[in-house]
């Protein structure tokens, strides 16, 4: 197993569009690989094998890494995914290994129904919602070759440099505890 490298924006390779994975090759070494990235970055929540410079159809997503949200599955390898069904649209932060400065404002659906195929060729079904929905909407997005800048309304009012965003958090800290009520929460990879 390795820890692989992630590329950056404005690598081109991050706007290729992936081909579908052949079963007939061994998946292995591969998935352990992207485990092990995604794994090995502090809160990243999603890894799509693209941002690896892999250009097949994976995506890792592990949702319950982020200790504010509820997962339904846990760690999905998810290979050759189609969305079947979605519904509603909501406003929230994504962050992305793949933009290590940036955060962004991204609508996205609020439920997704998808189907796709597990690291053992099985046909699988899922059904998952707001924060794990954005997260394999995000990862689906790199298969693509898009990136959550392609999807922002403004970059003007909707993209944030994470240093900005980090030092308002830590500034945060140092004041007396108070609820916040509208905190974003970050998804992508």
């Amino acid at each position: 197993m390795a820890i692989l490298p992630v590329l950056v924006y404005p690598d081109p390779e991050l706007k290729k569009v992936s081909e579908p994975v052949d079963f007939n090759e061994d998946l292995s070494e591969v998935l352990k690989d992207l485990l092990e990235t995604m794994y090995d970055a502090p809160g990243c929540v999603g890894l799509a094998a693209p941002q690896c410079g892999i250009h097949k159809r994976i995506l890792i997503v592990d949702a319950s890494r982020n200790p504010k949200v509820e997962s339904k599955y846990g760690l999905m390898i998810i290979i050759n995914p189609i969305i079947e069904y979605s519904e509603g649209e909501v406003l929230a932060r994504e962050g992305c290994l793949s933009l290590p400065d940036l955060t962004a404002n991204v609508k996205r659906a609020q439920k997704i129904r998808a189907r796709f195929w597990n690291e053992n060729g099985e046909e699988r079904e899922i059904e998952v919602s707001d924060f794990e929905a954005r997260v394999v909407l995000h990862e689906l997005d790199h298969l693509d070759g898009i990136l959550f800048l392609d999807r922002v309304s403004s970059l003007k009012t909707d993209v944030f440099r994470r240093k900005q965003y980090m030092k308002k958090e830590d500034k945060a800290k140092d004041k007396p505890a108070v609820p916040q009520t509208n905190a974003p929460e970050t998804a992508g990879s």
